[in-house]
């Protein structure tokens, strides 16, 4: 079998703990955060209470779409990780694996795009490396490593998610999957949902990033007191990231099922394409874990800064993982680790439409 499991995309839970798990080098005592399924960074103690922050993550490159559109991924994925922290990332290394068919102009304004944004948010790039390597037409190009230094004490992690807590949402559900398969497929999309429904899917896109909701939350919430945990929604969308915050945290949960946002664009989107878009790549949307109580503070907080925020639900000590529908009924959840956006990309792509 070539691929592990016969799956693509990001490797299940059961590869990860069996194959890479117990096999990461040696154990040094200053990783006080190490590898973990379901959490974004590394956290390594620097000593007089300072910690340094490290997330990973590849890079995109899909020259049909734009080169802007693949650089904004790139940074923005990246930045969205590390944001977990509840900090801005600081530095940046980059490894750029590119096709052979990429020409040095394409190069040229993807990496321009790259440097702006980086300049923008105040990340220096450090280093890396950079070829064309034949054989690679995948539209992941590499890989990207973001650093910040901050105080050990206010530093959270993804896997700190608390029994009691409550789960909070922003922005929606699908937001990024919707609005590439809205860009890749622009004619068919306006032709099945209409032009206004494309064009919202399209501009859905420029708010994949979840930096601002990070940072607004650590100022707004006491980081470790009432601030438990964040992370980002990638692979696997809501639902998918909930799993993950869950498992790393010892955790279980209930979650409203109604309450998941999303909007009608999205929605008439997604059933075009026969997506759940509760377990589709949703970058864009953040959850955070926080001390019961304090929800409406941060809520408030973030909608006043313009991003929608709702609370879905509560992390348990059981773990039970659990939806509840409109009725009230309560069904149990489980997750393959299988996002459905490449399939109906895929798929989309093979029926001939544009």
């Amino acid at each position: 079998m070539g691929a592990f499991e016969n799956q693509s995309g990001k490797v299940s839970a059961t590869v990860f703990k069996e194959d890479l798990l117990n096999a990461c080098g040696a154990s040094r005592k200053e990783v006080i955060c190490g590898p973990a399924f379901g959490v974004d960074t590394a956290i390594i103690d620097l000593g007089n209470g300072q910690a340094l922050a490290v997330s990973s993550d590849p890079l995109s490159l899909i020259p049909s779409l734009d080169m802007e559109v693949s650089a904004w991924l790139s940074v923005h994925l990246l930045v969205n990780d590390i944001s977990t922290t509840g900090f801005a990332p600081q530095y940046v290394q980059f490894v750029l694996n590119l096709p052979v068919s990429l020409t040095r102009m394409q190069f040229g304004m993807y990496w321009n795009h790259i440097h702006q944004l980086c300049k923008e948010m105040n990340i220096a790039i450090t280093g890396g490396h950079t070829g064309q390597i034949p054989g690679q037409e995948s539209t992941i190009a590499g890989g990207g490593t973001m650093f910040l230094q901050a105080p050990k004490e206010k530093l959270i992690t993804s896997s700190q998610a608390r029994a009691g807590d409550s789960i909070i949402v922003t922005k929606q559900a699908a937001l990024s999957s919707t609005s590439l398969l809205a860009m890749a497929f622009p004619e068919t999309v306006r032709n099945k949902c209409g032009r206004e429904v494309q064009q919202l899917a399209v501009e859905n896109f420029w708010k994949v990033s979840v930096l601002k909701e990070g940072l607004l939350a650590a100022k707004t919430l006491q980081p470790n007191e009432e601030l438990h945990a964040m992370h980002d929604v990638t692979e696997g969308g809501v639902l998918g990231a909930l799993n993950e915050m869950a498992d790393a945290s010892g955790c279980g949960f209930w979650v409203e099922w109604n309450k998941l946002p999303i909007s009608g664009e999205v929605q008439q989107v997604v059933e075009l394409f026969e997506l759940d878009p509760f377990i589709s790549v949703g970058a864009g949307a953040m959850l955070m874990s926080v001390k019961h109580g304090t929800e409406d503070k941060l809520i408030e907080q973030l909608v006043l800064e313009g991003i929608p925020a709702v609370k879905v639900g509560e992390f348990t000590k059981e773990d039970a993982k659990v939806l509840i529908d409109a009725n009230g009924e309560h069904k149990p959840f489980a997750f393959d680790g299988i996002d459905p956006y490449w399939e109906a990309f895929f798929k989309a792509l093979q029926s001939g439409w544009k």
